[in-house]
């Protein structure tokens, strides 16, 4: 136990700092100009990028990173789930539901389409494809093994994922800004459109509580259809059995303690005075796995990603914008 602590606590040291810095910034930003342009869950990741890509990431510190970057933000999520009710969304009911599994396979089928149209081969395209269509990294790692796709084609499309990602947590909050969205509508945009979970929290916190609340909902409907799309993929033309992922992979265990906790504040079993607590834990263990985040990416990364693949993921995600208006528009979400 004290060597696995050890092992950790320079990198965790790290993502503690890099967050302490950005909260710093945040201050200065409101002592400076009245308002917070940008949150310290945004700086966190930005500065996580920056270092590495200067200096980038010893192996010393790589444990403690990841460890930040995962176990932190997994249980960072499933805290979450205590602020958020069934009756919190009860006003999205099916429809919504229904709505997200039409917009994801939607998705897939334009972004696997585009990608083939501007050259990338048969694997690249459908990595590029459920990265964007459904959680990021997390699909692309899936995904791969099942379609025996080669390691540069997970490179490439774990890089534009990655410089995307941090691009649509900045200007995503525009769209709030420049339509006069409500933090519900602001939500089911940020959570059909954002990569991952984090960069959801990332994107939605600046907006407001029910914007995050909404948006991680969203989000993790996305994350759930991971498990259908893969079986999908197996059975239309992936690989042997033996290299289909686990059900830990396809349904990860946050999002069930996500649900758990949901349910249970739902019956009232969290006391509520415990609530704030949770919710500023959350939010800090939120904040150090941001940083964290962010210290996995080089943005140099990015360029050796090719150009074709960039175009892929940026004209995806604009279908996943146009798709999400959509939605908004159909079911009429005020």
């Amino acid at each position: 136990m004290l060597t696995r602590t050890r092992t950790i606590l320079p990198g965790l040291v790290l993502a503690c700092g890099i967050s302490g810095v950005a909260v710093l910034l945040q201050t200065a930003e409101v002592h400076v100009f009245g308002r917070a342009w940008f949150e310290a869950l945004v700086l966190a990741i930005l500065l996580g990028a920056v270092f590495h890509t200067i200096f980038g990431l010893h192996g010393r510190l790589q444990p403690g990173v990841h460890f930040s970057s995962k176990l932190l933000l997994e249980v960072a999520i499933v805290l979450l789930g205590a602020s958020i009710s069934a009756a919190a969304i009860g006003k999205a009911g099916l429809p919504l539901v229904a709505a997200i599994v039409g917009v994801v396979f939607t998705a897939i089928a334009l972004s696997y389409s585009i990608s083939r149209l501007l050259g990338l081969p048969h694997q690249l395209a459908l990595l590029v494809a459920c990265g964007n269509s459904i959680c990021g990294n997390s699909a692309i790692v899936a995904a791969a093994p099942v379609i025996g796709a080669e390691s540069k084609h997970v490179t490439a499309s774990i890089a534009f994922t990655a410089a995307l990602g941090i691009l649509v947590v900045l200007f995503l909050p525009l769209f709030k800004l420049q339509l006069g969205m409500s933090e519900r509508q602001y939500g089911v945009l940020a959570g059909l459109t954002v990569y991952a979970v984090p960069q959801v929290l990332a994107a939605t916190a600046p907006v407001g509580v029910l914007s995050t609340q909404v948006g991680t909902l969203v989000k993790l409907v996305r994350v759930l259809l991971l498990g259908p799309v893969i079986l999908m993929l197996r059975f239309t033309g992936g690989k042997s059995a033996g290299t289909q992922p686990g059900i830990g992979r396809l349904v990860p265990w946050f999002i069930l303690g996500f649900l758990a906790m949901m349910a249970l504040r739902s019956a009232g079993l969290i006391p509520e005075a415990a609530l704030p607590v949770l919710t500023r834990l959350s939010t800090l263990l939120t904040l150090i796995s941001m940083a964290a985040l962010g210290l996995m990416v080089d943005l140099r990364s990015v360029a050796s990603s090719g150009g074709r693949v960039l175009a892929a993921g940026v004209l995806s995600l604009a279908v996943l914008i146009a798709a999400s208006f959509l939605v908004l528009s159909g079911l009429h979400i005020q």
